[in-house]
């Protein structure tokens, strides 16, 4: 049953927006493997698209922004971006809120419906994981 989830990005000093709309086909699943499809399918919007910059979980690091001195479109790599995300979680850079209730295991399963609140409670900048 594939259904389409809201997720909210929040931070520490209590800012909030939307992260977007997310394609779920799975009502049960790992924290790790939430993290893994929101990170793909913000990379793939962003590599078939135009919209600069980059608006998502883990921010390209500098590197990836600038090439040569000059501003060009990076091609992000789904890969690279979930490491850093997992690394980033398990470094406490932001904490994951499924329905009010922190997930704290990257392997425990957390069930979601399109009713489901999630939020990534980002508590330092995530440039580069």
């Amino acid at each position: 049953m594939a259904f389409t989830l809201s997720i909210i990005d929040e931070t520490a000093s209590g800012n909030r927006w939307s992260a977007g709309d997310f394609r779920f086909d799975a009502e049960i699943l790992p924290l790790r493997e939430l993290i893994r499809r929101r990170v793909q399918q913000e990379v793939e919007r962003f590599n078939q698209s135009d919209i600069e910059p980059f608006r998502g979980l883990i921010e390209p690091e500098a590197t990836e922004r600038i090439l040569n001195g000059v501003r060009e479109r990076p091609v992000l790599d789904e890969e690279k971006q979930y490491a850093k995300a997992i690394g980033s979680f398990q470094g406490n850079g932001f904490l994951v809120l499924v329905d009010d209730r922190q997930i704290t295991d990257l392997d425990d399963n957390v069930r979601l419906t399109a009713d489901t609140k999630v939020t990534f409670l980002k508590l330092v900048p995530l440039v580069g994981g």
